[in-house]
């Protein structure tokens, strides 16, 4: 599982980094390379953490498809794919148009941004063992409500979190192309939790109890 998790890893950043330097036309940018870095220790170390903590969670989290998995989100993970896609090449489009603008001060925010969502996410899987990455009713891990730490202000916590990534590498990679198409991500998994919440009233007992005493998705106190 652990060779598994670190070319898993060495994929996804590669990939990212091909995308972005392709789309850039060069290989001189630091911010680029920084962010490529960061983002393989990172996920390196998330995972290797989860694998001590909740080896069950990460091999669900590994598993990028399920036969139980409804339509609607098959169809959600391929747009979403082609979104994520989209934005790291205007990412790289304003690397090969126009010279970096980005103060310094607002890089090392995207890097707080980056690394708080990175922790957000994992006290997300601490509290939920059955967060796995596609929409599905676990039973055979014995699937059950789970409405403590994060789970008590919000029903979908791990997109909360995430949105902080989608905003701080933008900023750490020096885009605002990048960080103006945050909106899109956010609607994104307002419609992907939507899609979940389905799923769940229909086959998780006590969910449509636990949506009626957690009323805010992803803001507490907004939305």
């Amino acid at each position: 599982m652990i060779v598994k998790l670190v070319l898993q890893n060495l994929v996804f950043v590669g990939i990212m980094g091909l995308v972005l330097f392709l789309s850039a036309g060069t290989l001189a940018w630091t911010a680029a390379w920084f962010y490529l870095v960061v983002s393989l220790a990172v996920g390196l170390a998330a995972g290797l953490w989860l694998a001590w903590t909740d080896p069950d969670l990460l091999a669900e989290r590994m598993r990028l498809k399920a036969p139980e998995q409804p339509s609607a989100d098959k169809w959600f993970m391929l747009v979403f794919l082609v979104v994520a896609v989209v934005w790291f090449v205007v990412i790289g489009l304003e690397r090969r148009l126009r010279a970096p603008t980005m103060p310094l001060p607002l890089e090392a925010v995207g890097l707080v941004l980056y690394l708080a969502s990175t922790l957000f996410v994992m006290w997300v899987f601490r509290e939920n063992s059955f967060a796995a990455p596609v929409v599905k009713v676990q039973a055979e891990r014995h699937h059950h409500v789970v409405s403590t730490g994060p789970y008590a202000f919000v029903r979908h916590p791990m997109y909360a979190g995430v949105m902080l990534y989608f905003i701080g590498t933008p900023l750490l990679i020096g885009s605002w192309w990048g960080l103006a198409m945050m909106p899109v991500f956010f609607l994104a998994f307002a419609l992907r939790s939507r899609i979940e919440e389905r799923t769940l009233m229909t086959g998780l007992p006590g969910y449509a109890d636990y949506a009626r005493s957690v009323r805010y998705r992803m803001l507490p106190g907004i939305w």
